[in-house]
């Protein structure tokens, strides 16, 4: 998802002409142009414009870490399950691009140290890794379409949401909490890429093979929209919540529609949001007598018993 930062309404435009050395037949040149498309629709997601616009919650960007976790947790485990495979290993960068170690820092510095206990995967997100475990483990070839839409974006326009999200969420100037987007190997994004998109035409492929890559790469970026408008829903979801209360989850249909899922105060499925129904019952007055007269009971009790 390669980029150049344009300002307010600005654009991921995911592919950068960088080497006039390619062939048509290359792979590298096939994605650019095969998956042009998908370029355009991701971009144009209601998610990604609100977040290049700066119109991005702590809330919703803590939900998009954890679905990014998840989605990098898959990749990077089939990526090493391959690390050996002909198909892949020219491409198997651990150290320059593996991402899963710096979002479990972003993950603590949003959730705390317990963050494992407070996250879960959303239904969008384990489609994508569902994908990502099959192909890793049966076609392991179209794990070269996976790790080009994921890593080569966050070389390129992810260095574009990096500040956006530090400038719009008033995030640390040392980074935390977008350590995702920091590759502390890799000295120069632009020659890596470079690096990258000549390995990835030195493969020994078929034309057909490649054809199948083309096609996996646009199934990517189908699987990223799909979280991406997740992402939006839960978005409105949270603006709703601060219009109208409770509004958030009425308790029918999937539960997980309900923005703090993630945190798993939604409790178990099919039950109502039972933070917010909490939240506004503690605040009548009513209930806030009983509770201290409940408090004062148990302290003497508790008083009572260790005497």
């Amino acid at each position: 998802m390669e980029s150049a930062e344009r300002g307010e309404g600005e654009m991921l435009h995911y592919e950068e002409t960088e080497d006039d050395n390619v062939s048509p037949t290359d792979l590298s040149e096939l994605l650019k142009e095969g998956t042009k498309e998908s370029h355009d629709r991701a971009e144009n997601t209601q998610f990604v414009k609100d977040f290049l616009k700066g119109r991005i919650k702590e809330e919703l960007f803590k939900l998009a870490t954890v679905a990014l976790y998840f989605t990098y947790s898959a990749l990077e485990e089939e990526m090493d399950r391959n690390e050996d495979n002909p198909v892949f290993s020219p491409l198997y960068f651990p150290l320059e691009l593996h991402r899963k170690e710096a979002l479990i820092k972003d993950l603590q510095y949003f959730y705390g140290e317990d963050w494992k206990e407070k996250i879960q995967c959303s239904e969008a997100t384990q489609q994508y890794v569902d994908r990502i475990h099959h192909v890793g483990q049966n076609q392991p070839e179209l794990l070269v379409a996976h790790a080009y839409t994921r890593y080569m974006g966050d070389l390129s326009g992810g260095q574009v949401l990096k500040k956006v999200a530090q400038r719009a969420l008033k995030l640390p100037s040392t980074e935390e909490g977008i350590q995702f987007y920091v590759f502390g190997n890799i000295s120069n994004a632009q020659q890596f890429k470079q690096l990258y998109r000549a390995r990835m035409n030195a493969l020994d492929l078929d034309k057909n093979t490649k054809e199948r890559i083309v096609e996996e790469a646009n199934r990517a970026f189908r699987f990223n929209m799909q979280v991406f408008d997740e992402l939006d829903k839960i978005g409105k979801s949270l603006a709703e919540a601060q219009d109208g209360g409770l509004r958030v989850h009425d308790g029918k249909g999937d539960l997980r529609k309900c923005p703090y899922y993630a945190d798993k105060l939604a409790g178990n499925a099919g039950s109502s949001c039972p933070y917010h129904g909490a939240v506004a019952l503690a605040k009548q007055p009513l209930v806030q007598l009983m509770l201290a007269t409940c408090i004062a009971v148990l302290a003497g009790a508790a008083a009572w018993y260790i005497l």
